[in-house]
């Protein structure tokens, strides 16, 4: 079996297996509230910095280039509660928008 086919059945194993651990070990009790404070705040919180590295990553530094015009354009139609759909087609636009530009 190929290495990389090894590693992607041991990650997904880890995976299930920490996904259970949880249901296992609290045995149908509520989490504690510190802990359901902190599990709130961790979607959002991954996702921001998903964005901001898919945004601004450059090979050995920092970007900024056309991606962040589109995530701004998506804050702003955002803001002004626009659908979700059309945020990203305004995103796409302004980003391909801005690389034809340049």
């Amino acid at each position: 079996m190929a290495p990389g086919v090894i590693v992607v059945v041991f990650l997904g194993l880890a995976t299930m297996a920490l996904k259970a651990a949880g249901p296992v070990l609290l045995e149908g009790r509520p989490l504690p509230r510190p802990a359901t404070a902190v599990v709130v705040l961790m979607g959002p919180s991954l996702l921001a910095a998903l964005i901001a590295v898919s945004t601004f990553e450059g090979t050995r530094s920092l970007v900024v280039d056309a991606r962040a015009l589109g995530v701004l354009a998506a804050a702003v139609a955002l803001r002004f509660k626009v659908p979700s759909l059309l945020v990203v087609i305004i995103a796409a636009a302004v980003t391909a928008t801005a690389r034809a530009v340049s």
